[in-house]
């Protein structure tokens, strides 16, 4: 199957940086076997940034963990920077995860005995890089300069979510995965940080894949699939 879509913001015809082709991941249950996504096909071009909603148990974190490459697909085909998830070999995987691919959680995930500046530069570290300007960028983007030196437990919750998005940014990821990023937000620290996302995604050309259950972050994006029982029905 060939597949090409129109990049956001873009006048040409490019080759998708996310496809997925009657992709399907399936678990059991004791005996029981649980379709937990079906037949599920669409793609995401550079700059772009689409939208998974639906109710809770419908397939949005399972197919946001095939598209961050750490689930394999059951069936069809899913392929992020050109990468084939269901057959690369592990060290593929993980060189993709830690050099095209960042992710944001609902529960920010930092590590607490680290500070801001610490995390935003762990996904270079890991990868055995260290960029400092990279960083110090990142965070006074992020607004957190007077913060750069304290620790998780020093912060607010929007302050929290604002490094996890630095530091999801911080090698320059192709792709970027967001599980219900203002889902511990209040309204109005949840409107900033989807603002700094999509800020962010134009300006580094990301293709952002978000799962949420929050009206105005489905609103800001430039496609919304709707998911039920593991099924694109819109």
């Amino acid at each position: 199957m060939t597949i090409a879509h129109r990049s956001a913001g873009s006048s040409g015809i490019m080759d998708p940086i996310v496809a997925l082709d009657r992709a399907g991941r399936s678990y059991f249950r004791g005996e029981e076997e649980v379709r937990a996504l079906d037949e599920l096909s669409f793609t995401i071009a550079a700059g772009e940034l689409v939208a998974l909603v639906g109710p809770s148990g419908c397939g949005k974190s399972t197919a946001l963990n095939l598209v961050a490459a750490v689930d394999r697909p059951d069936r069809g085909v899913v392929r992020v920077c050109g990468i084939d998830i269901a057959t690369a070999r592990e060290d593929e995987l993980v060189t993709l995860r830690r050099r095209r691919i960042g992710m944001v959680f609902q529960a920010f995930h930092l590590v607490q005995h680290l500070t801001v500046e610490e995390n935003v530069a762990l996904p270079l570290a890991l990868d055995g890089r260290r960029n400092p300007d990279r960083v110090t960028e990142l965070i006074r983007r992020v607004g957190l300069e007077h913060r750069r030196r304290h620790y998780p437990s020093e912060l607010s919750g929007g302050e929290q979510q604002r490094t996890a998005v630095a530091r999801a940014l911080a090698h320059r990821p192709k792709v970027v995965v967001a599980d219900e990023p203002t889902g511990n937000l209040d309204s109005r620290t949840g409107a900033a940080v989807l603002a700094l996302l999509d800020e962010l995604r134009r300006e580094a050309e990301v293709a952002l894949l978000l799962a949420t259950h929050d009206p105005r972050a489905a609103n800001a994006a430039d496609r919304v699939l709707e998911l039920a029982d593991g099924r694109l029905i819109g």
